[in-house]
Protein backbone atom coordinates (compact mmCIF):
# COMPACT_ATOMS: atom_id res chain seq x y z
CA UNK A 1 0.00 0.00 0.00
CA UNK A 2 1.44 3.38 -0.94
CA UNK A 3 0.99 6.78 0.59
CA UNK A 4 -2.04 8.72 -0.57
CA UNK A 5 -0.96 12.26 -1.47
CA UNK A 6 -3.29 15.02 -2.60
CA UNK A 7 -1.89 18.22 -4.07
CA UNK A 8 -5.37 19.78 -4.15
CA UNK A 9 -5.95 22.58 -1.68
CA UNK A 10 -9.11 21.61 0.16
CA UNK A 11 -10.37 23.48 3.20
CA UNK A 12 -10.11 21.57 6.46
CA UNK A 13 -12.64 22.28 9.23
CA UNK A 14 -12.74 21.06 12.79
CA UNK A 15 -15.76 19.32 14.35
CA UNK A 16 -17.26 22.52 15.76
CA UNK A 17 -16.68 24.48 12.56
CA UNK A 18 -14.90 27.35 14.34
CA UNK A 19 -11.44 26.54 12.89
CA UNK A 20 -10.52 26.21 9.21
CA UNK A 21 -7.23 25.67 7.38
CA UNK A 22 -6.09 25.51 3.78
CA UNK A 23 -3.10 23.13 3.49
CA UNK A 24 -0.91 22.99 0.41
CA UNK A 25 -1.29 19.22 0.32
CA UNK A 26 -2.63 16.30 2.32
CA UNK A 27 -0.81 13.04 2.95
CA UNK A 28 -2.33 9.80 4.28
CA UNK A 29 0.64 7.57 5.12
CA UNK A 30 0.13 3.82 5.38
CA UNK A 31 3.23 3.21 7.53
CA UNK A 32 5.62 4.98 9.86
CA UNK A 33 8.25 4.92 7.11
CA UNK A 34 5.89 6.72 4.75
CA UNK A 35 5.12 9.28 7.44
CA UNK A 36 8.85 9.88 7.97
CA UNK A 37 9.28 10.36 4.23
CA UNK A 38 6.42 12.87 4.18
CA UNK A 39 8.08 14.91 6.93
CA UNK A 40 11.43 14.90 5.10
CA UNK A 41 9.74 15.93 1.82
CA UNK A 42 7.97 18.79 3.61
CA UNK A 43 11.33 19.99 4.91
CA UNK A 44 12.77 19.89 1.38
CA UNK A 45 9.84 22.00 0.20
CA UNK A 46 10.08 24.41 3.11
CA UNK A 47 6.62 23.49 4.42
CA UNK A 48 5.27 23.09 7.93
CA UNK A 49 3.64 19.79 8.91
CA UNK A 50 0.70 19.02 11.17
CA UNK A 51 -1.18 15.81 11.88
CA UNK A 52 -4.92 15.99 12.33
CA UNK A 53 -7.29 13.44 13.84
CA UNK A 54 -11.05 13.85 13.97
CA UNK A 55 -10.91 17.60 14.59
CA UNK A 56 -12.49 17.56 18.05
CA UNK A 57 -10.20 20.32 19.31
CA UNK A 58 -11.76 23.76 19.42
CA UNK A 59 -8.37 25.45 19.04
CA UNK A 60 -6.23 25.61 15.92
CA UNK A 61 -3.68 23.18 17.41
CA UNK A 62 -3.77 20.99 14.28
CA UNK A 63 -4.29 23.69 11.61
CA UNK A 64 -1.66 24.19 8.94
CA UNK A 65 -1.06 25.98 5.66
CA UNK A 66 1.60 23.40 4.81
CA UNK A 67 1.31 19.60 4.80
CA UNK A 68 -1.67 18.04 6.55
CA UNK A 69 -1.07 14.47 7.73
CA UNK A 70 -4.16 12.28 8.06
CA UNK A 71 -3.45 9.17 10.16
CA UNK A 72 -6.51 7.06 9.35
CA UNK A 73 -4.39 4.26 7.85
CA UNK A 74 -2.20 4.12 10.98
CA UNK A 75 -4.76 2.23 13.05
CA UNK A 76 -5.10 -0.94 15.05
CA UNK A 77 -3.46 -2.69 17.96
CA UNK A 78 0.22 -3.54 17.46
CA UNK A 79 0.73 -5.60 20.58
CA UNK A 80 -0.93 -6.72 23.80
CA UNK A 81 1.52 -7.57 26.58
CA UNK A 82 -0.43 -9.41 29.27
CA UNK A 83 2.62 -9.83 31.48
CA UNK A 84 3.21 -6.08 31.60
CA UNK A 85 -0.52 -5.31 31.23
CA UNK A 86 0.03 -2.88 28.38
CA UNK A 87 -1.36 -2.40 24.90
CA UNK A 88 0.48 -0.68 22.04
CA UNK A 89 -1.80 0.97 19.51
CA UNK A 90 -1.30 2.91 16.28
CA UNK A 91 -1.77 6.65 16.73
CA UNK A 92 -4.68 7.07 14.32
CA UNK A 93 -6.87 4.51 16.08
CA UNK A 94 -10.16 6.00 17.31
CA UNK A 95 -10.71 5.64 21.06
CA UNK A 96 -14.00 3.90 20.31
CA UNK A 97 -12.23 1.20 18.31
CA UNK A 98 -9.59 0.80 21.03
CA UNK A 99 -12.17 0.51 23.80
CA UNK A 100 -14.19 -2.10 21.93
CA UNK A 101 -11.08 -4.11 21.02
CA UNK A 102 -9.84 -4.06 24.62
CA UNK A 103 -13.23 -5.20 25.89
CA UNK A 104 -13.12 -8.20 23.53
CA UNK A 105 -9.75 -9.08 25.07
CA UNK A 106 -11.11 -8.73 28.61
CA UNK A 107 -9.13 -5.52 29.18
CA UNK A 108 -9.84 -1.84 29.82
CA UNK A 109 -8.28 1.54 30.33
CA UNK A 110 -8.58 2.70 33.94
CA UNK A 111 -10.21 6.02 33.13
CA UNK A 112 -11.39 7.86 30.03
CA UNK A 113 -13.20 10.97 28.86
CA UNK A 114 -16.89 11.31 28.09
CA UNK A 115 -16.66 10.83 24.31
CA UNK A 116 -14.61 8.37 22.27
CA UNK A 117 -14.67 9.69 18.71
CA UNK A 118 -11.14 11.13 18.87
CA UNK A 119 -7.98 9.37 17.76
CA UNK A 120 -5.74 8.16 20.58
CA UNK A 121 -2.97 10.57 19.58
CA UNK A 122 -5.26 13.56 19.22
CA UNK A 123 -6.94 12.90 22.56
CA UNK A 124 -3.72 12.42 24.51
CA UNK A 125 -1.73 15.19 22.82
CA UNK A 126 -4.23 17.82 24.01
CA UNK A 127 -4.75 16.38 27.51
CA UNK A 128 -8.21 14.83 27.16
CA UNK A 129 -9.48 13.63 30.52
CA UNK A 130 -12.49 12.29 32.33
CA UNK A 131 -13.11 12.64 36.03
CA UNK A 132 -11.42 10.77 38.85
CA UNK A 133 -10.50 10.96 42.50
CA UNK A 134 -7.48 8.69 42.08
CA UNK A 135 -7.19 8.00 38.32
CA UNK A 136 -5.99 10.73 35.98
CA UNK A 137 -6.18 11.68 32.29
CA UNK A 138 -5.80 9.33 29.35
CA UNK A 139 -2.24 10.63 28.81
CA UNK A 140 -1.34 9.71 32.40
CA UNK A 141 -2.01 6.07 31.46
CA UNK A 142 0.70 6.13 28.76
CA UNK A 143 3.80 4.04 29.43
CA UNK A 144 5.52 4.48 26.06
CA UNK A 145 5.44 6.65 22.93
CA UNK A 146 6.80 6.52 19.40
CA UNK A 147 7.04 9.72 17.39
CA UNK A 148 8.50 11.00 14.15
CA UNK A 149 10.68 14.03 14.80
CA UNK A 150 11.49 17.00 12.58
CA UNK A 151 14.31 15.28 10.67
CA UNK A 152 12.10 12.28 9.89
CA UNK A 153 13.72 9.97 12.42
CA UNK A 154 11.67 7.74 14.72
CA UNK A 155 12.10 8.29 18.45
CA UNK A 156 10.78 5.99 21.16
CA UNK A 157 10.43 7.09 24.74
CA UNK A 158 9.31 5.80 28.12
CA UNK A 159 10.32 6.27 31.76
CA UNK A 160 13.54 4.35 31.00
CA UNK A 161 14.18 5.36 27.36
CA UNK A 162 14.52 9.07 26.56
CA UNK A 163 12.74 9.89 29.83
CA UNK A 164 13.02 13.66 29.32
CA UNK A 165 11.02 13.31 26.09
CA UNK A 166 8.52 11.00 27.76
CA UNK A 167 7.89 13.57 30.50
CA UNK A 168 6.68 16.08 27.93
CA UNK A 169 5.53 14.19 24.82
CA UNK A 170 2.56 12.50 26.48
CA UNK A 171 0.83 15.88 26.16
CA UNK A 172 2.89 17.45 23.39
CA UNK A 173 0.23 19.56 21.58
CA UNK A 174 1.85 18.41 18.33
CA UNK A 175 4.91 20.56 19.02
CA UNK A 176 7.56 17.87 19.51
CA UNK A 177 6.82 15.53 16.61
CA UNK A 178 4.08 13.38 15.14
CA UNK A 179 3.03 10.56 17.43
CA UNK A 180 2.84 7.23 15.58
CA UNK A 181 2.16 4.73 18.37
CA UNK A 182 1.18 4.81 22.03
CA UNK A 183 1.56 2.18 24.74
CA UNK A 184 -1.10 2.34 27.44
CA UNK A 185 -1.27 0.67 30.80
CA UNK A 186 -4.43 -1.48 30.97
CA UNK A 187 -6.14 -3.70 33.51
CA UNK A 188 -8.63 -6.56 33.47
CA UNK A 189 -12.04 -5.31 32.46
CA UNK A 190 -14.20 -4.34 35.42
CA UNK A 191 -17.72 -3.12 36.14
CA UNK A 192 -18.81 0.37 37.10
CA UNK A 193 -22.08 1.33 38.71
CA UNK A 194 -23.27 4.76 37.66
CA UNK A 195 -25.71 6.69 39.79
CA UNK A 196 -27.19 9.75 38.14
CA UNK A 197 -29.50 12.07 40.03
CA UNK A 198 -30.61 15.69 40.15
CA UNK A 199 -29.27 17.88 42.94
CA UNK A 200 -29.43 21.60 43.68
CA UNK A 201 -26.46 23.83 42.98
CA UNK A 202 -26.33 24.86 46.62
CA UNK A 203 -26.23 21.26 47.83
CA UNK A 204 -23.57 20.16 45.33
CA UNK A 205 -21.29 23.04 46.21
CA UNK A 206 -21.88 22.69 49.95
CA UNK A 207 -21.23 18.94 49.88
CA UNK A 208 -18.61 18.86 47.12
CA UNK A 209 -15.70 17.61 49.24
CA UNK A 210 -17.81 14.79 50.61
CA UNK A 211 -19.13 13.84 47.16
CA UNK A 212 -15.60 13.94 45.76
CA UNK A 213 -14.09 11.91 48.59
CA UNK A 214 -16.73 9.19 48.69
CA UNK A 215 -16.77 8.42 44.95
CA UNK A 216 -14.09 7.15 42.58
CA UNK A 217 -15.48 9.29 39.78
CA UNK A 218 -17.77 12.24 40.50
CA UNK A 219 -18.97 14.87 38.05
CA UNK A 220 -21.90 17.19 37.67
CA UNK A 221 -23.58 19.59 35.30
CA UNK A 222 -25.00 22.95 36.38
CA UNK A 223 -27.74 24.46 34.21
CA UNK A 224 -27.19 28.24 33.95
CA UNK A 225 -30.18 30.45 34.83
CA UNK A 226 -31.27 27.78 37.33
CA UNK A 227 -30.22 26.45 40.71
CA UNK A 228 -30.29 22.91 39.37
CA UNK A 229 -27.58 20.33 38.65
CA UNK A 230 -27.43 16.77 37.43
CA UNK A 231 -24.82 14.61 39.21
CA UNK A 232 -23.09 11.38 38.21
CA UNK A 233 -21.16 9.02 40.48
CA UNK A 234 -19.23 6.08 39.01
CA UNK A 235 -17.82 3.44 41.34
CA UNK A 236 -16.40 -0.04 40.80
CA UNK A 237 -18.90 -2.81 41.30
CA UNK A 238 -18.92 -6.55 41.91
CA UNK A 239 -21.92 -6.75 39.61
CA UNK A 240 -24.06 -8.14 38.23
CA UNK A 241 -24.26 -6.18 34.99
CA UNK A 242 -27.37 -4.06 34.79
CA UNK A 243 -27.04 -1.92 31.66
CA UNK A 244 -29.39 0.87 30.71
CA UNK A 245 -32.38 -0.65 28.94
CA UNK A 246 -32.67 0.03 25.22
CA UNK A 247 -35.90 2.02 25.53
CA UNK A 248 -34.78 4.23 28.42
CA UNK A 249 -31.31 4.54 26.94
CA UNK A 250 -32.77 5.78 23.67
CA UNK A 251 -35.14 8.20 25.42
CA UNK A 252 -32.53 9.76 27.72
CA UNK A 253 -29.25 9.43 25.78
CA UNK A 254 -30.49 9.89 22.25
CA UNK A 255 -33.81 11.73 22.33
CA UNK A 256 -33.45 13.98 25.38
CA UNK A 257 -29.66 14.49 25.43
CA UNK A 258 -29.26 14.81 21.66
CA UNK A 259 -32.48 15.10 19.64
CA UNK A 260 -34.66 17.21 21.93
CA UNK A 261 -31.62 19.10 23.19
CA UNK A 262 -30.74 20.03 19.60
CA UNK A 263 -34.26 21.39 19.06
CA UNK A 264 -34.12 23.31 22.34
CA UNK A 265 -30.81 24.91 21.36
CA UNK A 266 -32.10 25.85 17.92
CA UNK A 267 -35.07 27.51 19.60
CA UNK A 268 -32.78 29.29 22.08
CA UNK A 269 -30.54 30.54 19.29
CA UNK A 270 -33.55 31.93 17.43
CA UNK A 271 -35.23 33.35 20.56
CA UNK A 272 -32.57 34.02 23.24
CA UNK A 273 -35.17 35.35 25.68
CA UNK A 274 -36.61 31.82 25.89
CA UNK A 275 -33.34 30.28 27.11
CA UNK A 276 -33.94 30.63 30.89
CA UNK A 277 -37.29 28.84 30.53
CA UNK A 278 -35.71 26.17 28.35
CA UNK A 279 -32.91 25.74 30.91
CA UNK A 280 -35.41 25.32 33.74
CA UNK A 281 -37.23 22.64 31.75
CA UNK A 282 -34.02 20.89 30.62
CA UNK A 283 -32.66 20.72 34.17
CA UNK A 284 -35.74 18.81 35.33
CA UNK A 285 -36.35 16.46 32.42
CA UNK A 286 -33.65 13.88 33.24
CA UNK A 287 -34.67 11.62 36.13
CA UNK A 288 -32.48 9.64 38.53
CA UNK A 289 -31.17 6.31 37.28
CA UNK A 290 -28.64 3.65 38.27
CA UNK A 291 -26.94 1.18 35.94
CA UNK A 292 -23.90 -1.14 35.89
CA UNK A 293 -21.75 -1.90 32.85
CA UNK A 294 -18.18 -2.19 31.56
CA UNK A 295 -16.15 1.05 31.76
CA UNK A 296 -16.40 2.58 28.30
CA UNK A 297 -20.19 2.13 28.30
CA UNK A 298 -20.39 4.06 31.58
CA UNK A 299 -17.71 6.71 31.11
CA UNK A 300 -18.71 7.72 27.58
CA UNK A 301 -21.92 8.85 25.94
CA UNK A 302 -22.96 10.14 22.51
CA UNK A 303 -22.59 13.89 21.87
CA UNK A 304 -24.26 14.86 18.62
CA UNK A 305 -25.27 18.45 19.37
CA UNK A 306 -22.39 20.61 18.16
CA UNK A 307 -21.00 23.38 20.32
CA UNK A 308 -17.94 25.49 21.10
CA UNK A 309 -16.21 24.93 24.44
CA UNK A 310 -13.81 26.54 26.89
CA UNK A 311 -12.47 24.54 29.83
CA UNK A 312 -10.11 25.53 32.61
CA UNK A 313 -8.42 23.50 35.33
CA UNK A 314 -8.27 25.28 38.68
CA UNK A 315 -6.74 24.01 41.93
CA UNK A 316 -9.30 21.59 43.35
CA UNK A 317 -9.59 23.55 46.58
CA UNK A 318 -10.63 26.62 44.54
CA UNK A 319 -13.45 24.88 42.66
CA UNK A 320 -16.45 25.85 44.78
CA UNK A 321 -15.48 29.51 45.03
CA UNK A 322 -14.75 29.67 41.29
CA UNK A 323 -18.07 28.04 40.41
CA UNK A 324 -20.04 30.33 42.70
CA UNK A 325 -18.39 33.33 41.07
CA UNK A 326 -19.30 31.95 37.63
CA UNK A 327 -22.94 31.53 38.68
CA UNK A 328 -23.08 35.02 40.15
CA UNK A 329 -21.64 36.43 36.93
CA UNK A 330 -24.24 34.68 34.77
CA UNK A 331 -27.10 35.58 37.12
CA UNK A 332 -26.19 39.27 37.10
CA UNK A 333 -25.57 39.52 33.36
CA UNK A 334 -27.71 39.70 30.24
CA UNK A 335 -26.07 36.52 28.92
CA UNK A 336 -28.32 33.70 27.73
CA UNK A 337 -26.58 30.32 28.10
CA UNK A 338 -28.36 27.23 26.80
CA UNK A 339 -25.65 24.65 27.55
CA UNK A 340 -24.93 23.21 31.01
CA UNK A 341 -21.57 23.81 32.71
CA UNK A 342 -19.61 20.59 33.24
CA UNK A 343 -17.49 20.02 36.38
CA UNK A 344 -14.93 17.20 36.79
CA UNK A 345 -11.75 16.45 38.76
CA UNK A 346 -8.31 14.86 38.33
CA UNK A 347 -5.44 14.06 40.69
CA UNK A 348 -2.03 15.62 40.22
CA UNK A 349 0.23 14.02 37.61
CA UNK A 350 3.86 14.38 36.49
CA UNK A 351 3.37 15.35 32.82
CA UNK A 352 5.13 18.63 32.02
CA UNK A 353 2.20 20.50 30.41
CA UNK A 354 -0.70 18.55 31.82
CA UNK A 355 -3.41 20.81 33.20
CA UNK A 356 -3.09 18.69 36.38
CA UNK A 357 0.71 18.84 36.43
CA UNK A 358 1.83 18.97 40.04
CA UNK A 359 -1.57 19.81 41.55
CA UNK A 360 -4.93 18.21 42.27
CA UNK A 361 -7.30 19.85 39.84
CA UNK A 362 -10.94 20.53 39.11
CA UNK A 363 -12.24 21.31 35.63
CA UNK A 364 -14.97 23.76 34.73
CA UNK A 365 -16.16 23.62 31.12
CA UNK A 366 -18.44 26.22 29.57
CA UNK A 367 -20.16 25.64 26.24
CA UNK A 368 -22.22 27.52 23.69
CA UNK A 369 -24.35 26.05 20.91
CA UNK A 370 -22.61 26.21 17.54
CA UNK A 371 -23.54 29.36 15.66
CA UNK A 372 -24.35 31.29 18.84
CA UNK A 373 -22.05 34.22 19.79
CA UNK A 374 -19.86 32.93 22.60
CA UNK A 375 -17.17 35.58 23.05
CA UNK A 376 -18.86 37.64 25.79
CA UNK A 377 -19.63 34.57 27.90
CA UNK A 378 -16.21 32.99 27.43
CA UNK A 379 -14.39 36.28 28.11
CA UNK A 380 -16.25 36.78 31.39
CA UNK A 381 -15.72 33.14 32.40
CA UNK A 382 -12.03 33.26 31.50
CA UNK A 383 -11.55 36.33 33.68
CA UNK A 384 -12.84 34.32 36.64
CA UNK A 385 -10.82 31.20 35.80
CA UNK A 386 -7.52 33.03 35.40
CA UNK A 387 -8.04 34.86 38.70
CA UNK A 388 -7.88 31.40 40.31
CA UNK A 389 -4.65 30.35 38.54
CA UNK A 390 -6.59 28.42 35.92
CA UNK A 391 -4.90 26.42 33.18
CA UNK A 392 -6.89 26.13 29.93
CA UNK A 393 -7.36 22.82 28.14
CA UNK A 394 -4.97 22.80 25.16
CA UNK A 395 -7.71 21.77 22.76
CA UNK A 396 -10.43 24.18 23.89
CA UNK A 397 -11.03 27.88 23.29
CA UNK A 398 -8.88 30.28 25.33
CA UNK A 399 -6.92 33.50 24.84
CA UNK A 400 -3.80 32.74 26.93
CA UNK A 401 -0.25 33.07 25.59
CA UNK A 402 3.28 31.87 26.35
CA UNK A 403 3.84 34.59 28.95
CA UNK A 404 0.82 33.36 30.91
CA UNK A 405 1.81 29.71 30.61
CA UNK A 406 5.36 30.41 31.76
CA UNK A 407 3.79 31.49 35.07
CA UNK A 408 1.05 28.85 35.17
CA UNK A 409 3.38 25.88 34.59
CA UNK A 410 6.53 25.57 36.74
CA UNK A 411 8.08 23.25 34.12
CA UNK A 412 7.14 25.33 31.08
CA UNK A 413 10.80 26.10 30.32
CA UNK A 414 11.58 22.38 30.36
CA UNK A 415 9.05 21.84 27.55
CA UNK A 416 10.21 24.75 25.40
CA UNK A 417 13.86 23.70 25.76
CA UNK A 418 12.96 20.21 24.57
CA UNK A 419 11.07 21.72 21.65
CA UNK A 420 14.15 23.75 20.72
CA UNK A 421 16.16 20.52 20.68
CA UNK A 422 13.69 18.33 18.78
CA UNK A 423 12.28 20.92 16.36
CA UNK A 424 14.74 23.81 16.06
CA UNK A 425 13.39 24.84 12.63
CA UNK A 426 9.76 24.69 13.85
CA UNK A 427 8.70 22.11 11.27
CA UNK A 428 5.63 21.41 13.42
CA UNK A 429 4.80 25.02 14.23
CA UNK A 430 1.63 26.92 13.47
CA UNK A 431 0.03 30.15 14.70
CA UNK A 432 -1.52 28.49 17.74
CA UNK A 433 1.76 26.99 18.94
CA UNK A 434 3.56 30.28 18.38
CA UNK A 435 1.03 31.94 20.67
CA UNK A 436 1.03 29.38 23.47
CA UNK A 437 4.70 28.33 23.39
CA UNK A 438 6.45 31.38 21.99
CA UNK A 439 8.50 31.60 18.82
Amino acid sequence: MSTAVSEKSGTWRNWAGNVTALPVREVTPASVDELSAAVRKAAEDGLRVKAVGTGHSFTAAAATDGVLIRPQLLTGIRKIDRAAMTVTVEAGTPLKRLNMALAREGLSLTNMGDIMEQTVSGATSTGTHGTGRDSASIAAQITGLELVTADGSVLTCSESENPEVFASARIGIGALGIVTAITFSVEPVFLLTAREEPMTFDKVTADFEELFTENEHFEFYWFPHTGNCNTKRNNRSAGPENPVGPVRGWIEDEFLSNGAFQVANLLGRAVPAAIPSIAAFSSRVLSARTYTDIPYKVFTSPRRVRFVEMEYAVPREALVETLRELKAMVDSSTLRVSFPVEVRTAPADDITLSTASGRDSAYIAVHMFRGTPYQAYFTAAERIFTAHEGRPHWGKVHTRDAEYFSRAYPRFGEFTALRDRLDPDRRFANDYLRRVLGS
